[in-house]
């Protein structure tokens, strides 16, 4: 569980600590393997980790219609603020796809859950 942080401002403290509360999962605290159902505002993606911060991932017509290994950088607001290998719902998944130049961001996440 997430302590507030001194160097944080009060919303940010607010903002993580809520994430929590609706059901972010660190993605480190999960064995390989694990299969997450991430749903956000445009797109359902599934991710399976694969250690060592990487996941395969499905979902994208453009960037996954068939799983790609890719290295998930975490989450962030829609800002420069990343929670790393974290996933929360209201927040942005950013990962690294082997094939496209930067990072990509996807819609806020409405959902996750955890299939196996």
């Amino acid at each position: 569980m997430f302590v507030a942080h001194p160097n944080l401002s009060d919303q940010i403290n607010r903002n993580v600590i809520r994430s929590e509360i609706e059901g972010g999962v660190y993605l480190r605290d999960l064995p390989e393997a694990s299969t997450l159902e991430v749903e956000t505002d445009n797109r359902e993606y599934t991710l399976v980790l694969a250690g060592d911060g990487h996941a395969l991932i499905s979902g994208h017509p453009e960037y996954c219609p068939r799983p790609v290994l890719v290295r998930i950088h975490g989450c962030n607001w829609g800002g420069s603020m990343l929670m790393t290998a974290y996933l929360g719902r209201g927040m942005h998944l950013e990962f690294r796809h082997p094939d496209y130049p930067g990072t990509i961001v996807t819609s806020a996440i409405r959902d996750i859950r955890l299939v196996a």
